[in-house]
């Protein structure tokens, strides 16, 4: 079938995007679901830094590539052996297909599923193909598995989440990756308990995920942490009780003495090292900072060891919030529709495909939280 799709074609490409347009809309033939796989009309697609990450060369991935990884669409037609779904229901898509018998599923950690990882730095589905083809012989290679800057994506069926009905699209997309990786971040990695201090050092839509996160958890402080005092006023708005600029030289003996020499538990949302480490900086005695900030290939951080051992600090990394997609992604929609987890506030704006690369701009510049393309 033939479809509209935003494709980068080369990277890395330097901003302003509006003039440098990395994302061209091109009509592609897209091939029916193979064995295994959905034909899922996409609905909504959010903007995220992974996805800015590539054009930008940050993450290297193979082009052509079709971006796109956090959305929600209807199921329009089943792969041989999906038996599971049925045509007309509401999905969200999961980043990282998950195979469910490598290792790591077995033994629960679905988000590092090895072949899952192989297929996603490689640009293929799961099952190793490539559906997308255009007119001058390219054949474009997915992003995440998902590819949502499209009208429609084939995906595997381990990257499909079946979720409610009775959820706004727009919302529903948000699930996928910002809200997913944020709060799963602060349950599942940290296991933030209640009473527990939480900050958090960088504010975009994951990080102020993990501000409602947090605020879910019965965190007695949250401390939200962002150069921009926008960020800052949002997250205030979001509950958070304690708000920083991250580019105040003091800030971080202004944490300790207001925090009582440090939070429990600091997640770095940023992927900055300097934001790492302020991160590790305000993080108490016994604490733990955790950060699933992807910094650039080869970014490095150091850390005393003496300060590691002897106050038994704990350094973590996460990945998609350490989440197993579809038992998350369905409580945590169920948990913002009982008004617990208030993720439409972080919906900036939303807008049509082919205004993509002007988006990019706009999150590039920090001046919206969440963007999402309506199809």
């Amino acid at each position: 079938m033939k479809i509209r799709a935003a494709i980068l074609r080369r990277s890395p490409v330097k901003g302003p995007y509006a003039e440098s347009m990395p994302l061209s809309i091109e009509t592609v033939e897209l091939d029916p679901p193979g064995p295994g796989e959905v034909l899922v009309k996409i609905s909504a697609a959010g903007l995220c830094h992974s996805d800015l990450s590539v054009i930008n060369g940050d993450r290297p991935r193979p082009t052509p590539m079709v971006l796109g990884h956090e959305c929600s669409g209807i199921v329009e037609e089943l792969g041989a052996g999906v038996s599971d779904l049925k045509r007309g229901e509401q999905v969200v898509m999961s980043f990282l297909p998950t195979c469910g018998h490598c290792a790591t599923c077995v033994d629960g950690r679905a988000q590092l599923c090895e072949p899952g990882h192989a297929a996603n730095g490689a640009g293929t589905l799961l099952s190793g193909a490539r559906r997308f083809h255009c007119d001058d012989g390219a054949e474009p290679f997915h992003h995440s598995g998902v590819s949502a800057f499209a009208e429609y994506a084939v995906v595997s069926r381990r990257s499909v989440v079946r979720v409610t009905q009775d959820i706004d699209p727009v919302h529903a997309a948000l699930f996928g990756c910002a809200v997913m990786t944020g709060v799963g971040t602060v349950v599942n990695t940290c296991r933030v308990r209640p009473g527990q201090t939480v900050a958090v050092v960088g504010l975009g839509g994951v990080g102020l995920s993990s501000v409602l996160g947090a605020l879910a958890s019965g965190a007695s402080r949250v401390v939200a942490i962002d150069l921009s005092e926008d960020k800052l006023a949002l997250a205030r708005g979001l509950g958070a009780t304690d708000t920083f600029v991250a580019s105040d030289p003091d800030v971080v003996e202004q944490v300790r003495a207001e925090l009582n020499g440090g939070v429990d538990h600091a997640i770095e949302m940023a992927g900055s090292v300097k934001a790492f480490e302020l991160a590790y900086k305000i993080t108490k005695r016994g604490g733990k900072t955790a950060t699933a900030g992807l910094a650039a290939p080869g970014s490095s951080f150091a850390i005393p060891a003496v300060n590691l051992v002897g106050e038994e600090r704990t350094i973590h990394g996460s990945y998609m919030g350490s989440c197993v997609p579809p038992r998350d992604i369905p409580h945590y929609i169920s948990l913002f529709q009982r008004g617990k987890l208030p993720v439409d506030k972080l919906l900036s704006s939303t807008g049509p495909l082919d205004d993509i690369n002007a988006a990019f701009d706009l999150l590039n510049q920090g001046k919206v939280v969440r963007h999402v393309i309506r199809f």
